[in-house]
C-alpha cells in the first residue's frame, strides 16, 4: 500500500507543478504515514519531481522538544526529508515544546496558524472562502483505530473548533497528551484529502468512519477534500467494508 500510494503521490505532485508551478503537501506521521514517506524515497518516479518547488506542512505534531524521536518531524526527517533536495525554507514543521513559545501549546498553535496565513497571503489567499491557509494539493491523514485523524480525537473539544485553523490539543487520550493539530476547517480546505489505513486494527475504524455522520464522535468522517477524498486501505483494513465499497 505504501509503495502504491507513493507512486500516486509522485504523480499528484508532478501534475500540481505542471498546472501551478509549485506543489503543497501536508504530511502525516504514525505507522502508515512514515511507511509512505520511506516508500516515497524509493519511488521510481521520484526524480521527476522538482523537490525545490515542493512545500511541506504537517497535519499535527506531538508537542515535544525539537529532535525528540516521537515527533512527527523527526521521524519524517529520518524517513524522507534528508533523502530529497528540498528547499529548507519550504519545510514548515510545527513548533516544538522547547521553542520560543515554551510549553504553551495554544501559543505554539497560534504561531503555526499565523505562518499558514502568511503563506496563504503570499500566494494570493485561499480559494472559495476557505480558511487562511495555503491551498494544499494533497493533505495526508492516517486513520487511528479510534477513528482519530491528525490529533483530533473522538469526543474531544478540538474536533468542534471552527474559528481557528490550528489548535492546541490538551489531555489527548493517546500519549503524549499535549499536541498541536490542524482543525477540520483547515483540513477541508485542501484540494485532495487522502486517508491511509493498513492492518487489521484499522478495519473497524475504516468501516465506521465511512458510514458515520457525526465527526465529533468519528473525526475521520469530517475529513474531506474540496475536489477529492481518497481512502487508501490495504486488504486487512478494508475487511469490514461492504463488498460493493471495496476497490
Amino acid at each position: 500500500m505504501a509503495r502504491a500510494t507513493a507512486a500516486g503521490l509522485v504523480t499528484a505532485v508532478v501534475e500540481a507543478q505542471a498546472a501551478r508551478g509549485d506543489a503543497r503537501l501536508v504530511l502525516t506521521g504514525g505507522r502508515n504515514g512514515n511507511a509512505l514517506l520511506a516508500a516515497l524515497t524509493r519511488a521510481p518516479g521520484r526524480d521527476g519531481v522538482d523537490w525545490s518547488r515542493v512545500e511541506l506542512w504537517w497535519g499535527d505534531e506531538r508537542f515535544l522538544p525539537d529532535g525528540d524521536p516521537d515527533r512527527n518531524h523527526t521521524q519524517a526527517r529520518e524517513a524522507f526529508l534528508d533523502a530529497v533536495p528540498l528547499d529548507p525554507a519550504r519545510v514548515h514543521p510545527m513548533p516544538a515544546s522547547d521553542g520560543p513559545h515554551g510549553d504553551d501549546a495554544a501559543a505554539a498553535a497560534a504561531a503555526y496558524a499565523a505562518e499558514l496565513a502568511a503563506a496563504a497571503d503570499a500566494a494570493g489567499g485561499g480559494e472559495g472562502g476557505a480558511p487562511r491557509v495555503p491551498v494544499f494539493d494533497v493533505l495526508l491523514l492516517g486513520l487511528g483505530p479510534d477513528t482519530h485523524v491528525a490529533s483530533l480525537f473522538p469526543g474531544h473539544p478540538a474536533v468542534r473548533e471552527e474559528a481557528r485553523t490550528v489548535t492546541g490539543v490538551l489531555e489527548a487520550p493517546k500519549p503524549p497528551p499535549t499536541r498541536i493539530s490542524l482543525t477540520l476547517p483547515a483540513i477541508r480546505s485542501a484540494r485532495e484529502v487522502w486517508l491511509l489505513a493498513a492492518g487489521e486494527d484499522k478495519a473497524e475504524a475504516a468501516a465506521g468512519a465511512l458510514a458515520a455522520q457525526d465527526p465529533f464522535e468519528t473525526p475521520a468522517a469530517g475529513a474531506r477534500g474540496r475536489e477529492r477524498t481518497l481512502w487508501i486501505l490495504d486488504e486487512a483494513a478494508a475487511a469490514r467494508l461492504p463488498a460493493a465499497a471495496r476497490g
